[in-house]
């Protein structure tokens, strides 16, 4: 999966022309200064940084690393594998901190677990001699937190996914569930914050309906949650999500996170056509939303109805299907 690290916000665009999910982004200049933005995380300490090469097998991923280990495979870190043994080592340290009661490991990896999972297969695989490069620091788990955050968040190969359920831990252990107080903490907007957690928050049986957890973008989240709050829109959308897995099991048909959520919406909208030849979309809530005519001399024409009660997250997901359908 890993396409390096050529900033953040690489999943939201996928397939859309959108900045304003890229401008609400946070800024990849954040990643200036690990030192001095740890140094300022832990104002009125002393912090004391080491660097030196370790054991790989001593380490451990720290409990709340936002990597999924399931993804982590040759092909992922075929970048870094090729990286380490063109320059005979590793370059840019890991992140970790020191344990104290574990007889099996020294070390707990709070930033470079692809680094730490790359270094173990080279060892695996005819190069026994390669070390895992580490900083040593000394963090609380809320700190730890933002130091794996600083360190993560310009990096491309992370997927929403991944991102989205680390964040959402997060916000439940340290921030006791306040989106505002997180996004001061991390120096976020809300807005963003809100659009990378409904990543994490769509309903178990919808994940289930993508071929990869890592398919399911900002984008994608940002299309399909809203509806998935209504009971009729969302028992809509897993009676098609039926299909598609029918569709890929039996016939290896393997649909993108775009397409998915395109099939989801579409399973949605109800259509009715009226006297004048003109197309009415009812809303999830069955109500009438959106009229429209098409014809080669005038195009599309459309008309948003008043009194649908439908929010503009489900207007605009509508529109967008006439758009692009």
């Amino acid at each position: 999966m890993s396409k390096g690290n050529r900033g953040f916000g690489s999943n939201l665009m996928a397939g859309l022309d959108d900045a304003e999910l890229d401008s609400a982004a946070p800024s990849e200049s954040i990643m200036a200064s690990r030192s001095q933005t740890l140094a300022r995380l832990a104002s009125g300490k002393v912090v004391t940084d080491r660097t030196e090469w370790v054991d790989p097998a001593r380490c451990r991923p720290w409990r709340l690393h936002n990597r999924d280990l399931d993804h982590l495979s040759e092909e992922s870190c075929r970048d870094l594998i090729d990286a380490f043994l063109s320059a005979k080592k590793q370059r840019i340290p890991a992140i970790v901190r020191r344990l104290h009661n574990d007889p099996d490991h020294d070390y707990e990896i709070i930033a470079g677990v692809r680094r730490w999972w790359t270094v173990k297969w080279l060892r695996a695989h005819h190069h026994p001699d390669f070390e895992y490069l580490v900083t040593i620091q000394h963090v609380s788990d809320e700190e730890a937190f933002r130091v794996s955050d600083i360190e993560n968040r310009s990096r491309k190969d992370i997927s929403d996914w991944e991102r989205a359920n680390e964040y959402m831990r997060a916000l439940d252990e340290f921030y006791d569930g306040s989106q505002s107080e997180m996004a001061e903490h991390l120096k976020i907007s809300r807005s963003w914050l809100s659009r990378l957690l409904d990543v994490a928050r769509l309903p178990a049986e919808l994940v289930e309906v993508f071929a990869d957890t890592h398919d399911i973008t900002v984008r994608v989240a940002r299309d399909i949650k809203p509806l998935s709050n209504d009971p009729r829109a969302l028992a809509l959308m897993l009676e098609e999500g039926k299909s598609i897995r029918t569709e890929r099991d039996d016939l290896g048909v393997r649909l993108s996170g775009p397409e998915v959520a395109k099939r989801l919406l579409r399973a949605t909208i109800a259509k009715t056509r009226s006297g004048s030849g003109e197309v009415t979309i009812a809303a999830s809530s069955g109500a009438p939303m959106l009229r429209y005519s098409r014809s080669p001399r005038n195009g599309l024409n459309l008309r948003i109805l008043p009194k649908s009660g439908a929010p503009v997250d489900e207007v605009l997901s509508a529109i967008r299907q006439l758009i692009e359908g």
